[in-house]
């Protein structure tokens, strides 16, 4: 350790746990507030009859998929409780919220952590910082451009023209139930997406090896077919289409995890 590096540590260890504690409320508060502010700017409505706020729009944005097939054959969406439409409002304000103050949560944890590593240590983990929101929203997209419009089809496919002695079969989709569907969607496809995070972490910190990731394959394989099974719709494309790439995001951790290994053993070498 450098005379710097030793200095720097004395000084953040004379650091006392209130200071520690006060330092994290300032930051738990910025979070907390730049939150409510988006919440409430997406919930409210502009004055004016007629006019749409920014869940609307958000809430328009999440249906198109839905809409474009519908518009097809003349179909709506209902709600069926007198508050359905209200607290789905609440959730799509949310919603926004929590994906806009997703990287200033990231960005607070990091000033929060950042003065108490080595400039190396910092080096090291700011690219994981930076990878997260990434892979996260990549999950998203491949649910809402990929996965969403295959999903819609085949469940649509069971609707029936009714004929003579017989009702015709035709959905009617709830906004509240609709809008849990693809949130959950968005959700575990982005979750799915950090696996390169979680595990090159974890090789990092020493708990795994990338022997010991390629020895357990066939059992993230079928923990990534299980976890598809549990958290998308009861069908086999959007389960098929979450397992194939976790399965793969996994692969390229093992590949990232020898990488790292190698450069952790070329740094030992040399000191």
């Amino acid at each position: 350790m450098s005379e710097k590096e030793q200095k720097k540590a004395e000084e953040l260890g004379s650091m006392s746990l209130m200071e520690h504690l006060t330092e994290l409320r300032n930051r738990i508060g910025i979070i907390f507030l730049a939150f409510l502010i988006l919440f409430f700017l997406c919930f409210i409505r502009p004055f004016g009859g007629g006019s749409f706020n920014a869940a609307d729009y958000v809430y328009f944005w999440l249906q198109a998929p839905l809409a474009e097939i519908l518009s097809e054959r003349g179909g709506r969406m209902i709600f069926t409780g007198l508050h359905e439409g209200f607290f789905t409002q609440v959730k799509v304000a949310f919603f926004i919220s929590i994906s806009i103050t997703f990287p200033l949560i990231l960005l607070q944890v990091w000033r929060f952590v950042a003065p108490g590593l080595y400039k190396n240590e910092r080096s090291a983990f700011m690219p994981f910082l930076i990878a997260t929101p990434i892979l996260f929203a990549m999950g998203a997209a491949m649910v809402y451009y990929l996965v969403i419009p295959l999903a819609w089809d085949f469940f649509l496919s069971f609707e029936m023209v009714g004929g003579e002695g017989t009702l015709p079969i035709e959905v009617e989709p709830r906004i509240s139930e609709y809008l849990s569907l693809v949130m959950r969607l968005m959700f575990a496809f982005g979750v799915s997406f950090e696996l390169p995070v979680i595990l090159l972490l974890l090789t990092k910190a020493g708990i795994v090896t990338p022997s010991g990731l390629a020895r357990n394959r066939k059992y993230a394989i079928l923990i990534a077919f299980i976890a598809a099974a549990i958290l998308t719709p009861p069908d086999v494309i959007s389960q098929v289409m979450l397992a194939i790439p976790v399965i793969l995001l996994y692969e390229i951790s093992i590949i990232g995890s020898r990488f790292f290994n190698k450069n952790k053993d070329f740094e030992n070498t040399n000191d």
